[in-house]
C-alpha cells in the first residue's frame, strides 16, 4: 500500500526525533555506567547525533541524491521539492529532539 507524502514527512519527523532523543538517552546511560558524567555525554551524543539521525530519516543518502539528480536533470522539480521538504521535516525532527534534551539536563553544557 503506497503511502502519500503527509505520511512520509510525518514518518521523517518522528524517526530523527527518535534516533536523537534515543540514542541521547541510551548513550547517556552508557557513559554514565562508565563512570563519565551524564549530562555533558548527553549533551555531546546528542550533537553528534544530529546528522545521523537526519540521514536514517530520509533513509540514506543515496536515493535523495538521485531525487535531487532526476529533478535538475529531467525537471521534475515536484521531485525537487518534495526531497526538500523531506529532509527539513528531518532536521525540524532532530532540533526538536536537542531542545527537549537541552530542557531535560536544564542547562547548556559548552565544551
Amino acid at each position: 500500500m503506497a503511502e502519500t507524502f503527509f505520511h512520509e514527512l510525518f514518518k521523517c519527523y518522528f524517526i530523527a526525533f527518535g534516533v536523537l532523543l534515543g540514542g541521547s538517552l541510551i548513550g547517556g546511560l552508557a557513559a554514565f555506567t562508565t563512570g563519565k558524567p551524564l549530562y555533558t555525554s548527553i549533551e555531546q551524543i546528542s550533537e553528534s547525533l544530529r546528522i545521523w539521525a537526519i540521514i536514517a530519516a530520509i533513509g540514506g543518502t543515496f536515493d535523495t541524491l538521485y531525487s535531487f539528480e532526476k529533478g535538475f536533470l529531467d525537471g521534475e522539480t515536484k521531485d525537487l521539492f518534495k526531497q526538500f521538504l523531506l529532509i527539513l521535516s528531518a532536521m525540524g525532527g532532530a532540533y526538536t529532539g536537542k531542545v527537549i534534551i537541552v530542557w531535560l539536563i536544564g542547562e547548556h553544557i559548552s565544551p
